[in-house]
């Protein structure tokens, strides 16, 4: 397994629901629950990564 270096979602909120989200690997971006570090991480490439944030976007909306 790759070596990802997460970093926490500047849109985690203080009350623990966090995510981490490492983009050092080339073509991939892995997720993650910060509080489960040891726990599963969800790799994606970059195109299903923006069609997740896009869809954040507009169920905020």
């Amino acid at each position: 397994m790759p070596h990802f270096e997460f970093v926490k979602s500047s849109y985690s909120s203080g009350n623990g629901e966090c995510v981490e989200v490492a983009r050092n690997i080339p073509r991939t971006v892995a997720v993650r629950d910060s509080k489960r570090t040891d726990g599963p991480v969800i790799v994606l490439g970059p195109a299903a990564w923006e069609a997740f944030r896009a869809g954040l976007v507009r169920s905020s909306d």
